[in-house]
């Protein structure tokens, strides 16, 4: 097997992956907070490490891949309470609104898929432990913290020193907290909040704080320590360094091997977010452009680099996937010449190579013709642009070369393509 590298967030460098069981890769990848449907920011976290467990796999690993589910946090419990229902009519909306999505752009389901929800006892222990290693304590507010200052190797995975963070740049003040940077594992539940979202422990009625989810799954399923941790770049700090914090924290040794991130998707230079309001979901840009377009406008950038969100962007990317398309179609052609080339093994390797990472799967035909999920490219159905299309042939039989090139032209302005091939076969394709 060839050797495979990966730029370690950690080491800061790239390193020859060494998996810690030979033949066998653990991977955890930070899945979506499930209050609202997912954007093209989330879209790039499922498609590149998809990509990733892809290859993996292709290059003859075993992989146990886990991302998770937050179905339990603050504007969970905000946006249900808002709409008038349960927590979990809420999140079962949007979890199956993401398989959707996922599915349509060509990701597959992840061997676990685990939600907060279901490892409330796990985190409880967990806390537990970091209590008996003195890195954990209730405040008179009824919240668990973190103990941030008393982890000595807190900031590694991020490269921030304690001294130069400021509590106004990381959160709330709050007087419960012994130092203003350490964070909640364990939050005391209040009057106002629905019953669903409080569970007993021995500080109290509450519910988990964010970080300890990830710590507290990644673990159950996964082992104390395990080779792969991804995410978006966001989560770098403080998510990922806190998790960090909690699992070394509670069991003394390293928690993860290698950290991967993704780059953020952009808008006008800012990063995509729901908290900025510049986002688009995944759903509405499939309504302008086939999955496969948007699948091949994420995978054609490097996963650690930005990626600036345009519909001239998508366009370029539909332009360059078409071309594709069409070199494949015309190498599978050829192998129908009795000429003797090397085209339809050139069609073939094309195909295989790309279906690693799950392009270039459909028939030719089938691409080149497909239209927006919403609506038909220019209005066109495909009975119309058959029956224009036998309408010019038609013309061209009677001679009448001005109505052929009339109806040849309608379709180009509509975005339909003519091409006539041997025989008086016209073919059509999508510009």
């Amino acid at each position: 097997m060839t050797a495979i590298k990966i730029y370690n967030t950690l080491a800061r460098e790239k390193q020859t992956f060494i998996p810690m069981q030979s033949g066998k890769v653990r991977m955890y990848v930070c899945g979506m907070t499930v209050y609202d449907y997912c954007h093209l920011g989330h879209a790039r976290v499922m498609v590149v490490f998809d990509m990733v467990q892809r290859w993996l796999r292709a290059s003859g690993l075993d992989v146990d891949y886990v991302r998770n589910i937050t179905d339990i946090d603050d504007k969970i419990i905000k946006r249900a309470v808002e709409n008038g229902e349960s927590i979990s009519q809420l999140t079962q909306r949007f979890i199956d609104a993401m398989d959707q999505d996922a599915a349509a752009l060509g990701v597959q389901k992840p061997d676990h898929e685990p939600r907060a929800t279901q490892y409330v006892p796990q985190m409880l222990g967990l806390i537990e432990k970091l209590e008996r290693n003195g890195l954990a304590y209730k405040a008179l507010d009824g919240d668990v913290n973190y103990s941030v200052r008393d982890f000595a190797q807190y900031g590694k995975l991020s490269g921030k020193s304690l001294d130069d963070l400021r509590a106004g740049e990381r959160v709330e003040l709050n007087t419960g907290k012994r130092d203003p940077l350490d964070f909640v594992l364990w939050k005391a539940s209040k009057e106002s909040e629905p019953d669903e979202v409080k569970w007993d422990s021995p500080w109290g009625k509450g519910r988990p704080g964010w970080h300890i989810e990830c710590s507290a799954m990644s673990c159950e399923l996964l082992g104390e320590q395990f080779d792969i941790h991804g995410g978006g770049e966001d989560l770098q700090f403080p998510h990922h360094e806190n998790e960090i914090a909690q699992s070394e924290g509670a069991h003394q040794h390293t928690f993860v091997n290698y950290w991967m991130h993704n780059g953020f998707i952009r808008v006008d230079n800012e990063k995509m977010s729901k908290s900025l309001g510049n986002f688009f979901t995944i759903r509405d840009v499939l309504k302008k452009y086939d999955p496969e377009i948007v699948r091949f406008f994420i995978l054609r950038a490097h996963y650690r680099s930005p990626l600036n969100y345009s519909d001239a962007h998508l366009d370029d990317a539909k332009h360059a996937l078409t071309r594709l398309y069409t070199a494949l179609k015309v190498l599978f052609d050829l192998a129908n010449e009795v000429n003797k080339t090397k085209s339809p093994v050139l069609a073939r390797q094309l195909t295989q190579l790309a279906g690693v990472i799950a392009l270039l799967q459909r028939v030719p035909q089938e691409f080149l013709q497909a239209g927006p999920a919403s609506t038909e490219q220019g209005g066109y159905t495909e009975a119309m642009i058959t029956a224009q299309i036998n309408a010019r042939t038609a013309a061209k039989k009677a001679k009448n070369f001005a109505e052929a090139d009339s109806i040849r032209t309608e379709l180009l302005n509509n975005g339909i393509v003519l091409e006539d091939k041997p025989g008086g076969i016209t073919e059509w394709r999508r510009a």
